[in-house]
């Protein structure tokens, strides 16, 4: 396991031989100076890629945007980075797309593979196999820092089997190629949800069938685009005031107490092992972000950890929101879950409502974000505040039709996202043996 050793030692297994990650890359090597003076900077911050998926890249001007004090990493193409602080939520991954003037975080180690020693690829998985994470996460939390932190030489330290470069190469692509599809499910996904999300903006927001109606350009037996010309009447001609903005004539207002039960969800004690295993999701706020559906959460419980809070139980097609510490966001809720207690979900008294009730509390996030964070009036969206939120409210016919359009965008999400948890699984059952020497390759 890991040592303090820093020289090559004989070779094992044949070809490979034992050394250190730190005989093997470069870590920082390169910082960026204020003084360069960079007309713009993209930044990668710490939480905004996990698992080689990247979220978010800033964009940032001098003078117009403030820079962090942190943009000071230099990363090059194939470079890894791998947050330092707690090493456990899995923000790390390899650079391969890299924007002009761009820079990561100091919360990040920059990882580059030493020429004609190693490759990065296998250097990444090494480095992501779980009982390593988890040993680097051990060594955070045993850190006198503000926050549960490793340093760059704990990382050098580590001690690494390493093959030939053919063979470390070898490697690399076979556990590259599920990477490369769950990738790949996640692009699908982001398209896929910008159509599902085009269609409510449509009908729900910009209203344009109403307006369509209005102004002559949509007449009885015709269809407009993503409008079925049988769901003409369906549709009123025109707009009113309503204390959420114009809206089309006969929808409402209502609150989401209204629409359904808001249940408040609640931690099993984690004094009993027994309440914690595989069986039941456990929703929490890492889980939701960025996600539609959450596949498998962090951290299971038990059936028996489930029965113990059965009013908390919720069913499939209940949406979850997210109202303290993170407020704002939201998923849908495919099986049997629960959730703790930052999390108030809706389960609606009639399944067609899901969807639209998952894109409506989308919509306005940023409400529920500034409410949670003590912006307005709560400081905490428990149940009673999170209940008497108001979103418009169609006629029934209007929601199932919504309902029927979207879901095979809801479906072919889904099914992306457990397919690529049965990949990441395959790549987690194979990686260890891979890098052991255990599994051979050519």
């Amino acid at each position: 396991m890991p040592t303090d050793c820093s020289t090559i030692d004989k070779p094992m297994n044949g070809e490979w031989r034992k050394t250190t990650v730190g005989e093997c890359v470069a870590i920082n090597a390169d910082a960026y100076s204020p003084k360069e003076a960079w007309p713009f900077i993209n930044y990668l911050d710490t939480g905004s890629i996990t698992e080689n998926l990247v979220d978010s890249i800033q964009r940032l001007t001098p003078g117009e945007h403030k820079i962090p004090t942190r943009a000071r990493r230099k990363v090059r193409h194939g470079d890894i980075v791998y947050s330092t602080v707690r090493p456990n939520q899995k923000h790390y991954g390899v650079i391969k797309d890299i924007p002009d003037n761009f820079l990561a975080s100091t919360g990040f180690a920059v990882i580059r593979a030493k020429e004609g020693v190693a490759d990065t690829g296998f250097i990444y998985y090494f480095l992501t196999q779980a009982h390593i994470v988890e040993y680097l996460h051990i060594i955070a939390e045993e850190s006198v820092t503000a926050y549960p932190a490793i340093r760059p030489s704990d990382i050098e330290r580590l001690e690494i089997p390493l093959p030939p470069l053919p063979t470390q190469r070898a490697i690399s692509r076979v556990l590259g190629a599920f990477d490369d599809k769950i990738a790949l499910n996640a692009k699908m996904n982001a398209t896929l949800e910008a159509m599902a999300r085009a269609l409510f903006r449509a009908w729900f927001v910009d209203f344009e069938s109403v307006r369509a109606k209005q102004a002559g350009r949509w007449r009885r037996g015709e269809t407009l685009p993503g409008m079925p010309a049988e769901l003409y009447d369906a549709f009123p001609a025109e707009l009113t005031a309503t204390e959420l903005g114009d809206a089309p004539v006969g929808w409402q207002a209502r609150a989401l107490g209204e629409i359904g039960d808001i249940i408040t969800g609640k931690t099993p004690s984690t004094r009993n092992p027994r309440f914690y295993g595989n069986d039941v999701p456990f929703l929490k706020i890492p889980d939701m972000r960025n996600k539609m559906y959450v596949a498998k959460t962090a951290t299971m419980l038990s059936n028996q950890g489930a029965a113990s809070q059965p009013k908390k139980a919720l069913p499939a097609g209940s949406v979850s929101v997210s109202c303290i510490a993170t407020p704002g966001l939201v998923v849908l809720n495919h099986r049997e879950t629960h959730t703790n207690q930052q999390i108030n979900s809706i389960v609606p008294y009639a399944d067609w409502v899901s969807k639209y009730l998952y894109w409506a509390c989308k919509h306005i996030s940023n409400e529920i974000m500034i409410r949670g964070s003590g912006g307005t009036v709560f400081v905490n969206l428990n149940k009673s505040n999170f209940s008497t939120i108001t979103i418009l409210y169609p006629k029934d016919e209007v929601i199932q039709a919504f309902d029927e359009l979207a879901t095979p965008f809801h479906d072919a999400i889904l099914s992306n996202e457990k397919q690529s948890l049965t990949l990441a699984a395959m790549r987690d059952t194979l990686l260890p043996r891979l890098l052991s020497g255990e599994v051979r390759v050519e």
